[in-house]
């Protein structure tokens, strides 16, 4: 297959970022933020950003830019002066078996936003009146355990991947991307600047970023660390297969430093909507998953053109869904056409429809009619995020870490992160060493407090 490549640095950004923002910092982020101290969360997110994410990001961008192929042969020994063995290709299937895990629910949450902008502008949701928190708790289960409703919502948002994503990775992922990311950002400004002036916004604030070092536990830095997988797009493939379009000129170092900049910022920009907006309408932060489907049109509903504003809110989060499933879908999409010579078409109808029939629609009957399945004592839809955030992702960015440090090597490794030997040469080696000792370090600590 004639490779395409990305048109400029910028858009390849962009295109990170938007693969970085989806759920894991618009749903994820800041409920996790609520539940562990507000400031101190975000402290040791900032930490563990600079030690975790962006040697990972460097690390994921290595691997797929040195062979400019799929993420299973992306952990191939060719190019290397030994053989190496054939079970490091094991690493992109887990990869891709993460990509599947995330997406099969993932879809499903696009489907529980896409049901709330419905709701509003049908008028299903009223929120021209203050909204009670039994209101709102009632809306959210009538939405999401409707099986019919949320099979048709979800499938929509699928439809619309598949619609991009057949037309390929330039005319369909980096066109929308052009488009998207503009509009995403002026959403985000729009609502930050909104809820800042809101009455008593300012203690939300305080809560936000002024941290109590006191709440700093084990649990709050094993979260936080494992959230960075989530906020960067770690461990599923999508690094590896996004700068498997990279050209060789481009320095994959400064690009992995300014996607992890642009990944902290967007997550906290998003943090200055949500928790000024909690405050103000006396809502705790604590909500758990359900913030952001419960307590905020609740909020919404307290303020004039609550169902304005709902509805931006609301369709940022789409989008930035939309920027990140895209990208999660294109892992196994170029896989297949690869390995297997399809056409791009049918790995995409393939790739979308099993992962519809197989995750999807379990996902979505998991509070229903199949909410008696367990699978190790959670519900389906549960045990899809579980098994690929707790072991998937982290098994997928151990063996890549290994695969650099122990299997690649110094030599091959500095090729790539120095283009020849004609830029970083001084942080290249700190780099190499840090994925090769310290990040294997750093996720078995994850691991082993995970399962204790």
């Amino acid at each position: 297959m004639a490779r395409e490549n990305w048109s400029n640095k910028l858009i390849y950004i962009s295109t990170v970022a938007g693969a970085t923002i989806g759920f894991g910092a618009t749903w994820r982020f800041p409920y996790l933020v609520g539940e562990n101290g507000g400031g101190a969360y975000l402290f040791v997110f900032f930490i563990a950003m600079l030690i975790l994410g962006v040697p990972m990001l460097v690390a994921e961008h290595l691997i797929g830019r040195r062979l400019h192929t799929n993420v299973v042969d992306s952990f191939s020994g060719k190019g290397l002066d030994r053989p190496i063995s054939k079970w490091w290709k094991a690493v992109g299937i887990i990869a891709i078996l993460g990509a599947f895990g995330i997406l099969a629910y993932y879809m499903v949450l696009g489907g529980w936003v896409m049901s709330y902008i419905g709701g509003i502008s049908l008028g299903e949701i009223d929120l021209s009146t203050p909204l009670s928190a039994e209101e709102a708790k009632n809306f959210f289960e009538t939405s999401t355990n409707s099986p019919w409703k949320m099979t048709l919502y979800t499938f929509i948002f699928v439809a619309v991947n598949y619609y991009i994503l057949v037309k390929g990775v330039i005319d369909g992922i980096e066109r929308v991307i052009r488009w998207v990311m503009p509009i995403f950002l002026i959403l985000v400004l729009a609502l930050m600047v909104r809820a800042l002036f809101l009455p008593g916004a300012l203690e939300g604030v305080k809560f936000y970023i002024i941290p109590d070092f006191s709440k700093i536990n084990s649990q709050v830095i094993l979260l936080a660390l494992g959230q960075v997988f989530f906020a960067l797009s770690i461990g599923f493939g999508v690094m590896v297969t996004l700068s498997s379009y990279l050209n060789k000129k481009e320095d994959l170092v400064g690009i992995s430093i300014s996607a992890g900049i642009i990944n902290t910022l967007i997550p906290l920009a998003i943090g200055f909507i949500i928790f000024p907006a909690l405050f103000s309408a006396g809502i705790e932060p604590t909500s758990g998953p359900s913030l952001v489907f419960q307590a905020l049109p609740a909020v919404f509903s307290t303020i004039p053109f609550g169902a304005f504003f709902a509805t931006l809110f609301f369709l940022l989060l789409l989008l930035a869904a939309l920027t990140t499933s895209l990208t999660i879908y294109e892992v196994t999409i170029t896989t297949l056409i690869e390995k297997f010579k399809m056409k791009r078409a049918m790995a995409t109808f393939i790739t979308l429809a099993v992962i519809f029939i197989f995750g999807n629609i379990p996902s979505i009957l998991a509070e229903s009619s199949w909410s008696n399945v367990r699978i190790f004592g959670m519900n389906i839809f549960d045990a899809f995020d579980y098994i690929s955030a707790n072991i998937l992702f982290i098994t997928t960015s151990l063996l890549s870490a290994l695969f650099i440090g122990f299997v690649l090597k110094r030599e091959v490794a500095l090729k790539e992160l120095t283009n020849e030997g004609t830029i970083n040469q001084k942080i290249a080696p700190i780099l190499f060493y840090h994925i090769k000792f310290v990040i294997p370090a750093l996720i078995l600590l994850i691991f082993a407090f995970s399962f204790a």
